[in-house]
Order: structure tokens, then C-alpha cells, then sequence
């Protein structure tokens, strides 16, 4: 009897574990939720590639005795390498400038082809150098460092340079994610490049401006198409594009064909015309209403709401281009992306129910924060708020910002029902944040930091998810993956990539969700 009893015992523990693990593991196609990839730059904290060169900044340019970066202007070839220096004269790059000890440590790898004098300035030791390989150990508990270009051949100048983290030198050609980033987003079913693609006040036009995979970093002109593209095929998870504001036909046409060519054909495609073209803070804005005036759109009183109606206008030709490249409409999911807070008036009769903009779409898009933005002026005020607890921080996120935002869903899934449209979120979160010099209150802002650190956090994003499943919500692209905190806004989910769901109750509220909630 008890060997009988231990064995039942046996089975129902390994049949819970089994349970449990399958509770605990979904594939992309069964989330209801997207991630946005934070942007390429030298001080971000997530390190997608293990070449950490492609974060790297453009290139400084330096003169003895002159002040930083007063230089002469560098001669650079089409992909920013530095064709030569002039005399007295040498070029670095930061990198790793924000990890703040969390980057790897150890021996890193810089290749390079060509001819010249590559070294490392701060928090840095040379182990060995030959002609196209030096080890360089790099102290990054310490911080980031200096790649500096000291000295080039014009005939054969230095190019290609890669810097390799510890212990992947063999397998970074094959397998150029950082593992920790690769893994940690792998149960999401959609990646907003939005920050990626530089969208905000891209200066891209024509397809030549685009960044390619042999361009010299990632940070001038964003994440080439290539790599977005293999990082979704790889991991079996949906692209979101935003096209640049200023991109011709031209651009559009071949970005898609690029996509069609490359992206796995069980893959879908959202495609948005930039990011928030209703934001003032952003150049598309002020684009958009410029473009309305000239087409003579909208009341002359009102250009925001010109803007608005060239965003449909504009939004719909790139949808015609990509559904021409693509043979149809299948595999596109078509995105008009508007203020959650404008109601109905403002999304349903300006942007949607001008031009048939929601007769030639796919979803609506909002981004319904749980909002808190605090200044001198706002009710409460950033004095006021700067003396509160932590406790009463989240009672207000909770009890106004979270109901504010649910009714904005709620508001805003009539309005796409309306036009028989999806209703996703273009980005979605927390949003306690100084602004109008609230920014300033340092009180203030370690308050919004300590709240987002707290276990209240996590319950109120599983609340803020149930109630976008509830109101019929479809994907939720959460605002952001990783990146340090600061006045600016604690935006990341977790600050560092070697963080885990026991340091950020917020980054474990999401995760679970996204198990526990899978599409029917």
C-alpha cells in the first residue's frame, strides 16, 4: 500500500510540474501581447548583439589641443568608416557608456580589417594585439569605454571593426544575439521596431538613406531591415514597422519588397505610418500639418486637425504599396495609430471618418498609459505629490490613472467596432512621469522609481491587462523592454538585461499574464 500511495504520489507531483511548465511556456502565436525593443545607442542597456561595436556612436572627431570633439570634420565612406585622419588628429567612439556594471566583463575581441592603430582608453587593458585582432580585458563594473582610432591607411584604411563580448568569438557570424536578450522576449507575439527604425524624427527619405547591415553602427541610422527581419524569423514572431514620415513611394516599395523577399511567409506584417503623428512633440507632427496645409486639408484654424486627415491620406497610399508588393492584404495587418485620450470626436470623425481611413484599415491603435504626467500645474501638482508615500502614489495610479485609462479603452473599442476594426496598443504601461519642469522634482521622481519597483506595481498591470482582455482588446504592444530609469520616465521593465522577474514586480506581473492568458 505505501509503495502504491508513494507512486500515486510520484505522478500527480511530476503531472503538476508538467503542468505547471506548460503553463509557463507559450509560443509567440498564442500571446496577446507585443514587446517595443528599446533604441540602439551606446549608453542603452540592452545589448541585443554580441558585437557590442554596432552600439557604438558616431564617430568623434578629436585634435591635440583643440576641446572635445573639435576636431576636422572626418572623411567617411559611404558605410562611416574613416577613409584617413589628418595630422595630429584621431577619431573614438564610446561604448557600453550606460551598462553600469551590468555589461559582461572579461576579454572582448576587437577585429577589424585594414591597416591602422586601433586602442582603448578608460576602464580598459590591451592583452594582445595583431595585425586585425586585439583582446582587450574591459573592467565594466567600472563603466564603459573609448574605442579610439589612432591611426589609418588611406590605401587600406580600418574598417569592419567588430568588438566581440567574452566567448563568442567562434559563433558571433551564426549567432549574433546576445542569449539574454534572445530568450528573454522569445513568448511575445509581436516586435514594434518603432525605436529601432529612429521613427521619431527620422530624416530618412529615399531608400538610400536606409540603414544597411555594412553600415559602420546601428545608432545614426537605426537597425537595418536585414536584422529586424532574421531576429523575427529566428524567434518565429511578428515585425511592426513604423515607415519614416518623409518616405517616398520609392522607400515604402522597397522597404516591402525587402520584407516579402526575407520574412518567413507565416509571419504577418503591421505596418504604421511613423509614431504618434498626433504628438506635437515630435517633427512628424509638425510635418503632417504642414503637408495638410499644402494639399489644403482641414479647417486653416485648426491644423492639428489637417494633420490628423493627412495621416489617413498618407497612411492609406503606404497600405496600397505594401498590399501591391505583397500580391493582397493577408498577411498585412494595417495600422492607423491615434491618441487614445482624443475620444470620439477626435479619432472617429477626423482621422478615421475622413478620406475612408477606416474603410482601408486593419486596427486602430492607441496607447492608453496608465497615466500620471506631474507638473507645477497639474492637479495634484509635482509639490504636492513630492510629499506623499510611496503607498499614496500607487492609491492614485490605481484608483485615477488605471480607471482613466480603462475608459479610455473602453471609448475607443466602440469607436474602432464602429469602422469594424481591431483595437491593439501601439505602446502600453505605466506612465508616472515629471513634466513641464516636474521632471526636476528629484523628490518626486526617486517616488514614481520606488512605485515602479513595488509589488503594488505588478498587481496593478495585471488589473490594467484584464481589463484590455476584458473590453476585447487585441495585442498590446507593452512600452518598453529594457532601459534604465531616470526623470525622463522608468520605461523599461526591467533597467538591465541580467535582471530577472524577482527584481521588477512590473516585468513578473507581464510575464505571467502573458502565460496565463494565451488566445483561445
Amino acid at each position: 500500500m505505501k509503495i502504491r500511495i508513494l507512486l500515486l504520489t510520484t505522478f500527480l507531483l511530476t503531472l503538476i510540474q508538467i503542468t505547471n511548465s506548460a503553463e509557463q511556456e507559450i509560443k509567440p502565436a498564442q500571446s496577446r501581447l507585443g514587446m517595443n525593443l528599446a533604441g540602439p545607442c551606446d549608453w542603452t542597456t540592452e545589448y541585443p548583439f554580441v558585437d557590442v561595436f554596432r552600439l557604438s556612436r558616431k564617430w568623434i572627431s578629436q585634435t591635440k589641443g583643440a576641446g572635445w570633439g573639435k576636431g576636422p570634420e572626418l572623411e567617411r565612406d559611404e558605410n562611416g568608416w574613416i577613409k584617413k585622419l589628418q595630422e595630429n588628429c584621431w577619431a573614438e567612439t564610446p561604448i557600453l557608456t550606460g551598462n553600469n556594471g551590468h555589461a559582461p566583463a572579461g576579454e572582448y575581441v576587437c577585429l577589424y580589417d585594414g591597416e591602422g592603430e586601433i586602442g582603448f582608453t578608460m576602464n580598459s587593458k590591451i592583452v594582445s594585439s595583431e595585425p586585425g585582432r586585439i583582446v582587450v580585458n574591459l573592467d565594466t563594473k567600472k563603466g564603459g569605454t573609448f574605442l579610439a582610432l589612432r591611426k589609418t591607411n588611406p590605401q587600406n584604411y580600418i574598417r569592419n571593426i567588430r568588438v566581440i563580448m567574452p566567448g563568442f568569438e567562434k559563433i558571433y557570424k551564426t549567432n549574433p544575439y546576445y542569449p539574454p536578450f534572445f530568450q528573454r522576449w522569445k513568448e511575445f507575439n509581436t516586435f514594434r521596431f518603432m525605436d529601432w527604425m529612429h521613427t521619431n524624427g527620422s530624416k530618412q527619405s529615399e531608400w538610400s538613406d536606409r540603414a544597411t547591415p555594412s553600415y559602420c553602427n546601428c545608432t545614426e541610422r537605426g537597425m537595418p531591415v536585414e536584422d529586424m527581419i532574421d531576429l523575427c524569423n529566428k524567434l518565429k514572431i511578428n515585425p511592426w514597422f513604423c515607415m519614416p514620415h518623409k518616405a517616398t513611394d520609392s522607400y515604402i516599395e522597397n522597404f516591402a519588397k525587402l520584407v516579402k523577399q526575407l520574412l518567413d511567409p507565416t509571419l504577418k506584417v503591421y505596418i504604421e505610418y511613423s509614431n504618434e503623428v498626433w504628438n506635437s512633440m515630435f517633427e512628424q507632427n509638425r510635418y503632417a500639418q504642414n503637408k495638410a496645409k499644402e494639399l489644403g486639408i482641414g479647417p486653416k484654424e485648426r491644423p492639428w486637425e489637417g494633420g490628423g486627415m493627412y495621416h489617413g491620406i498618407r497612411s492609406q497610399e503606404i497600405f496600397k504599396l505594401w498590399e501591391k508588393v505583397f500580391g493582397g492584404r493577408e498577411r498585412l495587418e494595417r495600422v492607423i495609430a491615434w491618441q487614445a485620450a482624443g475620444g470620439e470626436s477626435w479619432t472617429d470623425k477626423i482621422v478615421l471618418g475622413s478620406n475612408d481611413t477606416g474603410k482601408n484599415a486593419d486596427a486602430l491603435a492607441i496607447a492608453p498609459y496608465i497615466t500620471m504626467c506631474i507638473g507645477p500645474n497639474s492637479k495634484p501638482d509635482s509639490g504636492t505629490i513630492s510629499k506623499w508615500t510611496v503607498e499614496q502614489v500607487l492609491d492614485f495610479a490605481e484608483t485615477n490613472a488605471l480607471s482613466q485609462s480603462i475608459k479610455w479603452i473602453q471609448t475607443q473599442k466602440k469607436v474602432a467596432d464602429k469602422y469594424g476594426l481591431k483595437l491593439v496598443c501601439y505602446e502600453a504601461g505605466q506612465h508616472l512621469v515629471g513634466v513641464g519642469g516636474g521632471e526636476n522634482n528629484e523628490t518626486m521622481t526617486k517616488l514614481f522609481q520606488m512605485a515602479n519597483r513595488h509589488p503594488r506595481m505588478g498587481v496593478i498591470y495585471e488589473k490594467y491587462l484584464d481589463a484590455w482582455r476584458n473590453a476585447g482588446g487585441d495585442l498590446m504592444c507593452i512600452f518598453s523592454s529594457t532601459g534604465t530609469w531616470s526623470k525622463w520616465g522608468s520605461w523599461g521593465l526591467t533597467e538591465y538585461l541580467d535582471e530577472t522577474e524577482k527584481d521588477h514586480p512590473k516585468f513578473k506581473a507581464v510575464i505571467d499574464w502573458n502565460r496565463h492568458n494565451p488566445k483561445e
